[in-house]
């Protein structure tokens, strides 16, 4: 399946879409966003000690800066080493998250057959997009390094008129979008995610509903995401 193919088929009322969750504890889960009927997975990543540490150092030193970068698999670490620009007290941490997302860039990119990927990293206090929504784009891989995560819902318990306008003002967890709190899922910090949006062929309304998460008072994220190009 060409996922940047253009959308021929016509929108299927809700019930007759069917989406799921795939989830694993490798990489190797990642190719079941080809299925269908899959509109996210989740890669239950346990992050390495080094790694968290890292983390962990460069934001409470204020290491770390937004970026966004068109990036390959050949010049990703490259890139990212000259945007960081790492001092000598802080090289081997900074080494070790450009290491990380490099990584992440060369299975996307292989993933999805892209010479390029559109690398956005983002220190946040507060959430980037606190309503549910839908991403109008293929698939984005997203993967929170420090802080709280992704929050998303099972296709099944939303009512997609209530997304966006339909929602009358109301807050998501009263404009009837889904019926229990309990609905909602999310994301683990470390997990590495691809979620399935409405430009994907042949998912047009069944792209991946999800939002940012409340962020307490004093709390940072680091969120990473890649998109296609």
């Amino acid at each position: 399946m060409n996922a940047l193919a253009p959308l021929t088929a016509q929108i299927k009322p809700a019930e007759e879409l069917h989406r799921r969750a795939a989830k694993g504890s490798d990489a190797s889960v990642f190719p079941q966003i080809y299925n269908q009927d899959t509109n996210i997975v989740i890669w239950q990543r346990s992050t390495a000690e080094k790694l968290t540490k890292a983390v962990n150092t460069l934001i409470a030193t204020n290491a770390l800066k937004p970026l966004e970068l068109a990036v390959s698999p050949d010049d990703a670490f490259d890139q990212l080493i000259t945007a960081l620009k790492p001092e000598d007290n802080n090289r081997d941490e900074v080494n070790a998250l450009c290491e990380d997302i490099a990584l992440l860039v060369e299975m996307f990119c292989c993933l999805f057959d892209l010479k390029r990927a559109g690398l956005r990293l983002k220190i946040l206090d507060n959430p980037m997009c606190p309503r549910f929504h839908v991403d109008k784009i293929p698939c984005r891989l997203v993967t929170t390094y420090q802080g709280v995560a992704t929050q998303w819902l099972n296709h099944s318990d939303v009512n997609r008129s209530k997304l966006g306008a339909g929602n009358l003002g109301k807050p998501d967890e009263e404009s009837g979008l889904f019926k229990s709190l309990s609905n909602i899922n999310q994301l683990t910090e470390g997990d590495v995610a691809l979620l399935k949006g409405e430009y994907w062929d042949d998912n047009e309304g069944a792209g991946l509903v999800h939002r940012s998460p409340p962020v307490a008072a004093n709390e940072q994220r680091l969120l990473l995401t890649l998109d296609f190009i």
